[in-house]
């Protein structure tokens, strides 16, 4: 039986089973202390009680610290997960323990975060915090709702639909010839072969000569952005461009790294004089150049890389002109 006992004003309720950890509530009326009192003993006899105990006394920052430790560095961008994660645990709303992480917090939280981020970012943190939580209580014993699906996410920002013109694809490659002795001859390279393939940055960044097969023109990615290996058939004139590019001794193809290559992108927009360019735009380029000679989209999204076909779609811009003439 639960005890019920009037404590410094209040009313205390203490709840006792064989095998399980005494629980206690403090209560403003005795009524509310037995209510609870009743429904916990009901829930242990059926089996369906959760204790809230560690979910109360561990906060959330806590559980994305060890989450970082333990699961983030298991990822291909850990590092850029890692530095959104220790920023989230920051923000006061990592201050809270698990159980008080209600749809109203994380409401909270989302309206203050949309007035500094994009719509886009705060969706990808969100997604962070169902991540983390949903990991903590599968994992490690923490008995809490997740309050993510019960609170509204912003609208999904437009995909880019960017696409150069042949006189800016042209001046983009002019603008990133080498002109100094010491300039880095792999960029331009990097650019052709990024529209050739419509590989992602990363995957074309850490591709090595012994991942090429010349012979059958195919490229093996070890690990891709989905977590798996995938063969990437190459056309002639990548080959072409792979044949063009001096070796280096550490057996990596294109011999820049991200920071490096993000500098090269900047600098090579200004001297072209571009707007609203990105490198990840080629890869729709590429895309959308591909689908006009694999118009099978289960043989598209083989080359692309792409899981699902309504991502694909956001990569896919056809042309209407090209449109207009095939229906005439």
């Amino acid at each position: 039986m639960a005890s019920i006992r009037s404590r410094n004003g209040k009313w205390q309720a203490r709840v006792i089973r064989n095998g399980q950890s005494p629980l206690a509530r403090t209560f403003f009326t005795k009524q509310d202390a037995e209510r609870w009192a009743r429904q916990t003993e009901t829930q242990m006899d059926k089996g369906s009680f959760i204790d809230p105990s560690l979910a109360e006394r561990t906060t959330f920052k806590e559980i994305i610290e060890r989450y970082i430790v333990e699961v983030t560095h298991l990822s291909r961008s850990h590092k850029e997960d890692s530095y959104r994660l220790k920023a989230i645990s920051r923000h006061p709303i990592a201050k809270l323990n698990m159980a008080s992480l209600s749809p109203s917090q994380v409401a909270k939280y989302r309206d203050e975060r949309l007035k500094l981020v994009s719509p886009g970012a705060v969706i990808r943190e969100l997604s962070y915090f169902s991540s983390i939580i949903n990991h903590a209580r599968r994992e490690w014993g923490i008995n809490t709702t997740n309050p993510i699906p019960l609170v509204k996410k912003p609208p999904s920002p437009q995909g880019r639909s960017r696409i150069l013109s042949e006189d800016e694809l042209t001046r983009l490659f002019a603008a990133l010839v080498p002109r100094v002795k010491n300039a880095n001859v792999w960029v331009l390279p990097l650019f052709k072969f990024a529209l050739e393939t419509a590989m992602r940055r990363g995957e074309m960044l850490d591709l090595r000569w012994e991942h090429i097969n010349f012979e059958k023109r195919i490229a093996f990615i070890p690990v891709t952005k989905n977590g798996e290996s995938r063969l990437v058939p190459l056309s002639k004139a990548a080959i072409e461009i792979l044949q063009s590019i001096p070796r280096g001794i550490n057996g990596m193809i294109f011999q820049i790294n991200g920071a490096a290559l993000s500098a090269a992108v900047e600098r090579a927009r200004e001297k072209a004089n571009l707007t609203d360019f990105h490198f990840h735009d080629l890869r729709h380029m590429a895309i959308t150049r591909l689908a006009e000679k694999l118009p099978n989209l289960i043989e598209l999204s083989a080359v692309s890389g792409h899981k699902s076909l309504a991502m694909l779609k956001r990569y896919y811009h056809p042309n209407p002109e090209l449109l207009a003439k095939k229906i005439a």
